[in-house]
């Protein structure tokens, strides 16, 4: 008899975790508490497979960079005040984990998850349209474009190629839009894709699989005996299973304390504008280095995306986040203006952030069988393939393809 398995949560990583476990003969349920979703963090992101991010959000500096951000409602990140336990814990956790030996540690963990990531998305036999022309980080200022030079080595030496380049050959390797800027820094290996496409044919592939969804069922908690969980309670009925996958994004810090689990996460609001006819349409995707914007060409359509804002499970757009991005955006690509974006209407989605950068992955001690995979911020379709074959193996009682230790549940127990 296959093993039954439970997935809370239907994004990209629980979608590419079912998919790896049904693949491997396991009998699947995905329970999300939203409608079929075509709005969620999954489809609005902008579609990057980036190698090239081997460094977490915790990093030297940051925290600094950070309070400066705080006072500009502009800005590529802001945190709204208020007196919250839970954020003042999380930044307690952030300002502990943003120095060098932890960044150092960290880097060689995100490198294999995202090589890792990069090997499944070509090996995933689906069409999703994989654009694989690498990435360039745009730079305006001589001395951001040092300071990424200086990434470029460290990327270099890791085993991620890195080239640092000039105006004139940024301009010769992505020749159909203009760009203003000093330089960039290329790195290959980095992909794209419409995040709606993947999406698409993933759940295509789980649907001919035999998985089952359970859509607008929301958990109400769980049956348990002993450390063993026996079945999820939701409002449609107990589902019992011999595995349980907890990967609802943001909503899995409630569930987690619930379970009397601390998976300390913060949602990072995230914003993006997408241009359906845009007047240049650039061959590779990109990084606005000093405005933390993320261009992508997709499929015809251009997305602009940015901004990091911790304000809680809170979706609502707010209309000066979205300003900073359309200003800044034709400051790196002159041929557009702010007011081309007057009529997009601007999508949001809450990044789940863990307070050192890392995602979640693995076993608790808690729970005998309950496997933890999310807190991917920023990264969550990037990691997305790599996520879901390493809990296929941890269900499995394999030998996980990248080492798990950063990556525990239980590590702010």
């Amino acid at each position: 008899m296959s093993k039954q398995v439970i997935i809370l949560g239907a994004g990209v990583i629980g979608l590419s975790t079912a998919l790896y476990c049904a693949r491997r003969g396991m009998s699947v349920t995905i329970i999300d508490q939203k409608a079929r979703q075509r709005d969620g963090c999954s489809f609005g992101n902008a579609g990057m497979i980036v190698p090239s991010h081997f460094i977490p959000l915790a990093a030297p500096g940051m925290v600094a960079l950070g309070l400066k951000w705080m006072w500009n409602p502009e800005s590529p990140f802001y945190i709204q005040p208020r007196l919250d336990a839970d954020l003042m814990r999380w930044g307690l956790h952030f300002w502990k984990a943003a120095t060098k030996a932890r960044v150092d540690a960290a880097a060689p963990v995100l490198r294999d998850l995202s090589l890792l990531s990069r090997e499944c998305f070509e090996t995933l036999g689906l069409d999703f349209g994989l654009v694989k022309r690498g990435l360039l980080m745009l730079c305006q200022k001589q001395q951001t474009l040092d300071e990424e030079g200086h990434m470029a080595g460290k990327a270099n030496a890791l085993g991620i190629p890195a080239e640092v380049l000039d105006a004139k050959a940024t301009a010769v390797l992505d020749p159909a839009v203009t760009m203003q800027v000093c330089g960039s820094v290329f790195f290959p290996k980095d992909c794209h894709l419409t995040p709606g496409r993947f999406i698409g044919a993933v759940e295509a592939e789980l649907l001919r699989l035999g998985v089952t969804f359970l859509w607008e069922t929301e958990v109400k908690g769980f049956e348990v005996e002993g450390q063993t969980l026996r079945a999820v309670k939701t409002s449609k009925g107990a589902v019992s299973g011999d595995e349980v996958v907890l990967c609802g994004g943001v909503w899995s810090a409630q569930l987690a304390n619930e379970l009397d689990l601390k998976i300390p996460m913060q949602a990072g609001k995230g914003y993006s504008l997408t241009l359906t006819n845009p007047k240049q349409l650039p061959e590779l995707c990109s990084i606005c280095t000093e405005a933390r914007l993320a261009v992508t060409p997709m499929e015809g359509a251009l997305r602009v995306g940015g901004t990091m804002e911790l304000a809680g499970i809170d979706e609502s757009i707010t209309q000066r986040r979205v300003r900073g991005i359309t200003r800044a955006f034709p400051q790196y690509f002159p041929a557009f203006e702010e007011k081309d974006f007057a009529e997009v209407k601007p999508w949001s989605g809450l990044r789940p952030v863990s307070p050192d950068g890392m995602p979640y992955i693995g076993r608790t001690q808690r729970w005998k069988n309950l496997t933890v995979a999310t807190g991917h911020a920023m990264m969550g379709l990037s990691l997305a393939p790599a996520t879901g074959r390493m809990v296929a193996e941890v269900l499995s009682g394999e030998k996980s393809s990248v080492a798990l230790d950063l990556m525990s549940p239980d590590r702010f127990a």
